[in-house]
């Protein structure tokens, strides 16, 4: 572990984490990260080894001027402390980096060891995967744990998932292991549109996060990025009719799935956070899962043939 500030004492901790990579759709997750931490000015305390745990020749490091002299930035994890002041007064640690190439288990305890010794209170990782999902419906986001007595004070899901997973699942497994309470936040993004970045599936993150955490988060012009990204992948559809064709397939199946779960709880939940924003004292404006962004991808992935198969990572198969 590289120290690069002394380790600062919190108040009621949460570490929020992302990776870039696998558990990353569109760049969703780490975005929100990154949003988290350019909002609130976060303050970088502590570095992972990258030669504990990257491969360079998969995740190259990059050579940059700065006043004439040459630097290397090297890709690692990095840690990070922001005080949110609203509703009162809580820090988060943010954990942000890449997935690593190799010892994983290593890896874990390392932010493991860093969370007991910080006091944190509980671990939300934050991930993106492809699914069947129309561009023009808000974002899903599912919350899962394995903790079953989390599950039901939290109204989460309990992770049912067997397959290949990510770092996401292990640090998750990790942290149930060590005694910490630690819960998964997956967005599904339209696997027909999948290049980063997804500024819509970023703002519906962050709003889970703060229904979750009972946090305010000035969102600054993510919701206006979110509108444009939506707009931008409206007109590409348009111009191809068998996409438009299969975003209406998809459309009617998540009505429809959905139809029985515009329930009160959601409305409510959706009045609450519209009365967090009214706070101008948050910095934030009006937002909603279902905004769109400023830059669309460079194309359209063409739709499956079979429609009622669709891409391989699907909405339901959120890890933990």
């Amino acid at each position: 572990m590289i120290e690069l500030e002394g380790v600062p004492e919190l108040i009621d901790p949460v570490m929020v984490a992302a990776f870039e990579g696998w558990n990353d759709a569109g760049d969703a997750a780490s975005s929100a990260v990154a949003h988290l931490d350019r909002e609130f000015k976060g303050e970088v305390f502590a570095a992972l080894d990258a030669e504990d745990y990257y491969d360079f020749q998969v995740n190259r490091p990059t050579v940059w001027m700065d006043a004439g002299v040459r630097k290397v930035t090297w890709p690692t994890t990095r840690l990070s402390v922001v005080r949110v002041e609203s509703p009162k007064p809580r820090d988060v640690v943010l954990v942000r980096g890449i997935e690593p190439s190799m010892r994983w288990r290593s890896f874990c305890n390392e932010i493991l060891g860093f969370a007991h010794e910080l006091g944190v209170e509980m671990v939300v990782v934050m991930g993106a995967l492809l699914g069947d999902t129309p561009h023009t419906r808000p974002v899903p986001v599912s919350g899962v744990t394995s903790d079953p007595d989390l599950a039901a004070a939290l109204s989460l899901e309990e992770s049912r998932y067997e397959g290949p997973t990510g770092i996401v699942g292990i640090l998750q497994e990790a942290c149930t292991h060590a005694g910490i309470p630690a819960v998964s936040l997956w967005a599904a993004v339209p696997h027909y549109v999948s290049q980063p970045p997804n500024p819509k599936a970023t703002l519906a993150l962050l709003n889970r996060l703060e229904d979750l955490l009972d946090l305010r988060i000035p969102l600054g012009d993510l919701p206006e990025d979110a509108r444009a990204w939506q707009i931008g992948v409206d007109q590409l559809a348009a111009e191809d009719s068998e996409v438009a064709e299969y975003v209406q397939t998809l459309e009617e199946a998540r009505d429809t799935a959905e139809l029985p779960e515009a329930s009160g709880e959601a409305i409510a939940r959706e009045f609450e956070r519209y009365l967090r924003r009214r706070d101008p004292q948050t910095g934030g404006g009006h937002a909603t899962e279902s905004g769109d962004t400023r830059e669309p991808g460079p194309y359209l992935r063409q739709p499956p043939r079979d429609t009622a198969k669709g891409d391989d990572s699907k909405e339901d198969d959120s890890e933990d």
